[in-house]
């Protein structure tokens, strides 16, 4: 799953491939409605209510001496409609059903909005399916072809799947990673069954050109009416991103443009993989950093250096090869992090089978209990400033508790 050279066919075995049996969880669960308390508001990382936290790390920090794109720029919204995912639960925790819009008001700064568009809890959705498989051995995408054929097996009537993952094309000498879609939306069982049987690994990972391809070409259309704010991406990935063409700002704000929410479950291959950079660069253990992450790493953190310096991984002494390493996942946490909030979604490590599951089962809770409002901000001033979003319930019995996004950076001049 690391974005880390010709070699990270190697990488995955860090992680137990027991977790991938995880996934098996995410179709029973997609199917019921969870009990569990969900708290109000998104998690933040280091918050109390994180049991993710990843030691304090704030996803929207930024290393010393940095050019870190900073959140505002994901978070941002370049289009006039703003879409609020809102999650309703009682004082145990369960999903309130059957509100109707005229039970909700949407407040931006404390001003009232016009409900412009709203979906209920029991309305179908669709997802795209991104499965990592940049750094599996061949028994891990087996393992992931059971998962997904069992999320399938899962699907209600009405409900579409997209599946995405990776593959290696030849071009003239070379072999280079890029975007598989296995399947387009549909809830035909037989045609995502034959699309998953076919599912491969790769050698490197355009995680940002596969979340492009998905925005571009699996929700390239507009949604039907009650699909509105029912679109969600949910990817299995450290993250670390080493062969795309793609930036993460331009299709993080494509994916949000499009009301599409973002999952992330990353897997936690960083021990592992650092281990191996420091390896001699003739040994057939190493690992090795790709031209592509050196040069993205040199423009955000190191803006000033020759381009030189940053184009020969083995002639790069064991502590810069840490660093680089150490900082281009840090830098991958908090753009996934970022991008999950940015569209109400939440991002969770998985460091181990209890984790994981605790991951699917919030992903689940938060898709099968969402309800979707839409609405034009009174304020058209493009000052790029932060709006703060508050919902709020009227005509509903009992102490409720929504969770939703906080809030969104207008676009700027």
């Amino acid at each position: 799953m690391n974005r880390i050279s010709e070699q990270n066919d190697r990488v995955f075995r860090a992680w137990p491939s027991a977790a991938f049996r995880a996934i098996l969880l995410v179709a029973s669960l997609l199917s019921i409605s969870l009990g569990q308390e969900i708290p109000d508001g998104p998690q933040k990382l280091g918050s109390p209510n994180n049991s993710q936290n990843r030691g304090g790390q704030n996803p929207g920090s930024t290393p010393t001496g940095s050019k870190e794109i900073a959140e505002g720029d994901v978070v941002r919204i370049e289009t006039g409609l703003v879409w609020v995912p809102a999650i309703v639960t009682n004082q145990q925790g369960r999903p309130v059903a059957g509100l109707r819009q005229e039970n909700f008001s949407i407040y931006e700064d404390g001003q009232k909005q016009a409900i412009a568009n709203f979906g209920t809890m029991e309305a179908p959705f669709e997802i795209a399916l991104l499965l990592d498989t940049s750094g599996s051995t061949r028994a891990d995408v087996d393992l992931i072809r059971q998962a997904a054929n069992v999320f399938i097996d899962a699907l209600r009537p009405g409900d579409r799947v997209a599946i995405v993952a990776f593959k290696d094309t030849r071009k003239g000498d070379s072999v280079l990673a890029g975007v598989d879609i296995l399947a387009q939306l549909t809830d035909d069982r037989k045609a995502l069954r034959a699309a998953i049987q076919s599912l491969g690994s790769s050698n490197g990972t355009p995680f940002y050109d596969a979340l492009g391809s998905i925005a571009d070409e699996i929700f390239r259309e507009p949604p039907r009416d009650e699909l509105r704010g029912r679109r969600a991406v949910v990817a299995l990935t450290d993250g670390v991103d080493s062969t795309s063409g793609s930036d993460y700002v331009t299709v993080g704000n494509k994916l949000l443009r499009g009301g599409v929410a973002c999952y992330f479950i990353e897997v936690n291959t960083e021990d592992f993989v650092e281990d191996r950079l420091l390896k001699d660069c003739q040994d057939d253990g190493k690992l090795t950093l790709s031209t592509t992450q050196l040069e993205r790493y040199r423009y955000i953190f190191a803006p000033g250096a020759k381009r030189e310096d940053y184009t020969d991984f083995c002639q790069m002494g064991p502590f810069q090869r840490m660093q680089i390493s150490r900082d281009l996942y840090a830098l991958a946490r908090r753009e996934m992090d970022n991008l999950a909030h940015a569209g109400g979604a939440q991002n969770f490590v998985a460091e181990s089978l209890q984790d994981a599951r605790a991951a699917f089962s919030r992903i689940a809770a938060d898709i099968g209990m969402q309800y979707s409002l839409s609405y034009y901000p009174a304020n058209k001033n493009r000052d790029g400033k932060f709006r703060r979003i508050r919902i709020a319930l009227q005509g509903v019995n009992g102490r409720n508790e929504i969770r939703a996004r906080e809030g969104y950076y207008a676009p700027q001049k």
